[in-house]
């Protein structure tokens, strides 16, 4: 019996260490793992709170491409199905109001993009349309008898001159195309076909799409729908200089059956978003008054269907409001918000007197840890949402007011569960500049030991009107991997601590944000794990921006990587996709009015400077950080006989990790070059 027991304890004992080492031996995350990785997007709860759908998204590993099916899951758990068998990408799914069907968009082999029904109790699948282009936005009638719709409606190109007849046969050249458009290019898609787009109505079983709206203006914006279901309430904007009055939009109702359109509110300023109560009684909207700062707090408004009585609902929250969902009883509303660098569900009463719900929303950024997500409400108050942490892209979550989120579902247990992720801690300094808090995050390497000392990798966050958080980053969790502790700091000029901090860089950028990044560079080093002589700093776009003016200003780093930056204002203000979008609201006047203040606040007047191996990397495809501006960091410092290296990813554009293999190419180079300066 004893020699029984002793031989128990010993198998019991050897199985805890093998357990134990096969806990301490599992691998970092590996640049292949992004290829595995899945995430929840656009989850829709059903009007009763039985049933989820949402949008499952992948990657591609033969095609290098972002996947997208619809998924059905019941509220308790016990059923998780694929929504129908088609192997296309399918996306913005919606509920019908009595939840017996669901709406959406797919692929339709030589359609594009169509509009598709399934019937909850019988499974069955309709396509409803077969349009010239692809439809998005759509929205059920209160009755479930119709979908609205949005959709290009395209116009014919400008030309300037007829070209004569070529022979038959002959291979001449393409006609020049002509523009004569504020917005003609998008980055992203490239060349924007010419065109408006319109509301559409379609009968719900089928049948003509109807056109309800006219007039050269562009109706983006989901519409809702009236409770009498007679009209539409949208933003736009249809005043007459809408092109060069882009910062402007109002909140209107289109009448389905003349196409009347009523102006219900009037300001110099952003009107979006609008949420018709329970009652159809109000509206919900979000907005501001537009002072031309660099950033604005969003706030909510209610006013009366006609568009009467309007009025700010004070939260005193100091935090940019979006996604006004009205609750069931009509007492209260919820809202998105960032804050602190973390995404929550509040819930407000029409007084002002708000709450939290829920936070962690966000993980639908693949690439690095920026904001996000979204949500849904049922009639019951059951809410979804897509649910993050350091450790997981977004899952699905539900949670009600007053109680606890419950994570249900695990796309990626069977991965990460595998897998030594890199632990991520916060990390609060105060900055030199004016003694403010500045608030941060840090990764360390998966076999992180307290008693060495790592290389610091600095990882500058875009926008600059942006925030990193405690989100889920594969990005972040390779350079980790690779023996770094990753510092990404939110300095001022960052959302989700209120207007003035986000406006602190109003006519100051590249300002004191700098100072506030290597505040925090010695911050890390007093933590006593991070090698003062061993530094490297990156960063995209403004972060790209950043990581070139700080190797302008100082020595200290090792190395550095400058993806998709803006080295010169003046050339990036004029030939970006958005160069329309910087005067006066970045800096004062037009580049040609203010040369000196748009050459001051240029990387490129401290390249004389720069000593810091640079590896320089952009898209050439990318429109928003051109091309030329990553060449002129590359060329200046090839002129002046520094180390350098210009890396140009095929195809990509602004989003420059838009397909998992430019992911993983992005950060193999910034690792390479950095690996070769490191102790």
């Amino acid at each position: 019996m004893i020699k029984n027991t002793l031989f128990l304890l010993f198998a019991i004992a050897t199985s805890f260490s093998h357990l134990i080492l096969a806990q301490s031996t599992k691998p970092a995350f590996l640049r292949m793992d992004v290829f595995e990785l899945e995430w929840v997007t656009s989850p829709q709860v059903s009007p009763d709170g039985s049933i989820i759908v949402y949008e499952r998204r992948g990657m591609d590993i033969m095609k290098d491409r972002k996947t997208s099916s619809l998924w059905l899951m019941s509220a308790n758990g016990q059923s998780h199905y694929k929504l129908t068998s088609r192997e296309v990408n399918e996306s913005s799914p919606s509920w019908s109001p009595d939840g017996s069907r669901i709406a959406f968009v797919s692929s339709a082999e030589g359609h594009g993009s169509e509009i598709y029904v399934y019937w909850i109790k019988n499974g069955k699948v309709a396509r409803l349309t077969q349009t010239e282009r692809s439809p998005s936005s759509l929205s059920w009638s209160p009755d479930g008898k119709h979908l609205a719709f949005s959709m290009l409606v395209p116009e014919k190109a400008p030309m300037l001159v007829s070209p004569p007849p070529k022979p038959k046969g002959a291979e001449w050249a393409e006609h020049p195309r002509v523009t004569t458009r504020l917005k003609h290019e998008s980055d992203g898609s490239g060349y924007i076909e010419p065109g408006y787009r319109q509301y559409f109505v379609l009968p719900a079983d089928g049948g003509t799409a109807r056109q309800i709206i006219q007039g050269e203006f562009q109706h983006r914006s989901k519409p809702v729908w009236t409770k009498n279901g007679q009209s539409l309430i949208f933003s736009s904007n249809r005043n007459d200089n809408w092109e060069y009055d882009f910062r402007n939009s109002e909140i209107y109702r289109v009448n389905i059956a003349n196409g009347e359109v009523t102006t219900l509110t009037d300001r110099n300023g952003p009107d979006r978003e609008p949420a018709i109560s329970p009652d159809g009684k109000q509206i919900l909207y979000i907005g501001f008054d537009d002072k031309r700062q660099t950033y604005q707090v969003s706030n909510v408004y209610v006013m009366d269907a006609d568009g009467s009585n309007k009025k700010q609902i004070s939260l005193e929250l100091d935090r940019s409001i979006s996604s006004p969902v009205w609750a069931a009883d009509g007492k209260g509303f919820y809202f998105q918000y960032d804050d602190k660098g973390n995404t929550k569900i509040g819930y407000a009463t029409l007084n002002g007197k708000s709450e939290v719900v829920t936070g962690n929303l966000g993980g639908t950024a693949i690439g690095r840890p920026y904001g996000g997500g979204s949500y849904s409400v049922s009639n019951n108050g059951t809410i979804v949402f897509t649910h993050t942490t350091p450790y997981h892209p977004s899952e699905l979550a539900m949670v009600r007011r007053g109680d606890e989120a419950k994570q249900i579902t695990h796309l990626n247990e069977d991965l990460l569960d595998y897998r030594q992720l890199g632990e991520v801690k916060e990390i609060w300094y105060k900055s030199s500049v004016d003694n403010r808090d500045v608030q941060g995050w840090v990764m360390k390497p998966p076999t992180f030991d307290p008693n060495k000392k790592y290389p610091l990798l600095v990882e500058n966050h875009g926008g600059p009107i942006s925030n990193y958080g405690d989100r889920f980053s594969p990005e972040l969790q390779l350079m980790a991997a690779d023996g770094y502790v990753v510092f990404y700091p939110n300095p001022r000029g960052s959302t989700s601590y209120g207007e003035e901090f986000g406006n602190l860089l109003y006519h100051n950028y590249p300002g004191d944000d700098y100072q506030d990044v290597m505040d925090g560079v010695d911050a890390m080093i007093e933590q006593g794990f991070v090698a003062e002589d061993s530094l490297f700093v990156t960063g995209g776009s403004a972060g790209g921006i950043m990581t070139a003016w700080m190797i302008g200003k100082n020595n200290r780093f090792r190395a550095a990587a400058v993806v998709k930056p803006v080295m010169n204002w003046i050339s990036k203000t004029l030939t970006a996709d958005n160069y329309y979008g910087y005067a006066n609201s970045r800096y004062p006047g037009q580049p040609w009015e203010n040369i000196e203040t748009y050459m001051k606040f240029s990387p490129v007047s401290l390249v004389g400077n720069i000593e810091t191996p640079t590896l320089v990397m952009v898209g050439t495809a990318d429109l928003r950080t051109p091309l030329s501006e990553a060449k002129q960091l590359y060329h200046a410092l090839k002129i002046r006989q520094k180390e350098t290296a210009l890396v140009e990813i095929p195809g990509a554009y602004h989003l420059i990790v838009n397909r998992p293999s430019q992911l993983i190419t992005k950060v193999d180079h910034i690792l390479a070059w950095f690996d070769k300066y490191r102790n």
